[in-house]
C-alpha cells in the first residue's frame, strides 16, 4: 500500500519538507521513494504541489498523512470520501481541580448593619 508523507530536510532548526510518495511499510528516510508530488516549507506556509500527480496517486488508493491531508485540504484538493480528517485534539488540564477558575467563589462576608449608638439628648 502506498502512502503520502512528509519527509524532512532542511537543515537543524529549519526544517523543509518534500511530500512524497512511498510504500507504508518504509520509513521516510530509508530512500525508496515512489515519487516526489511536492514540497512544504513551515517557515514561510510556502506549498508546491503537483496536483495532477496527487490526484493520480489519491484514484489509485494512496493513503494520505494527517498532515498531508490537512495541506491537501489547505491547498483545495479534493479527497476520496474514504479519507479521514484527524480528530481535533482535547487538551485537558492534569490538575483541573486546582485551577482558580474552578475553585469554589470566596463569599464576601456579609456587612451587618452598625448598632447605631443612642442619640445623647
Amino acid at each position: 500500500m502506498l502512502a503520502i508523507r512528509l519527509q524532512r530536510n532542511g537543515r537543524t532548526h529549519l526544517p523543509v519538507y518534500r511530500i512524497i510518495v512511498q510504500e507504508s511499510q518504509r520509513h521516510p528516510l530509508s530512500g525508496r521513494v515512489v515519487a516526489e508530488v511536492g514540497s512544504y516549507d513551515p517557515q514561510t506556509k510556502k506549498t508546491v504541489l503537483d496536483k495532477e500527480k496527487i490526484e493520480f496517486y489519491l484514484k489509485n488508493g494512496a493513503q494520505p498523512s494527517t498532515r498531508v491531508a490537512r495541506i491537501l485540504t489547505l491547498e483545495k484538493i479534493k479527497l476520496p470520501a474514504w479519507v479521514k480528517a484527524a480528530p481535533k485534539k482535547q487538551t485537558k488540564a492534569k490538575h483541573a481541580d486546582k485551577l482558580r477558575k474552578n475553585q469554589p467563589k470566596e463569599e464576601a462576608p456579609a456587612e451587618e448593619p452598625a448598632a447605631e449608638a443612642p442619640a445623647e439628648a
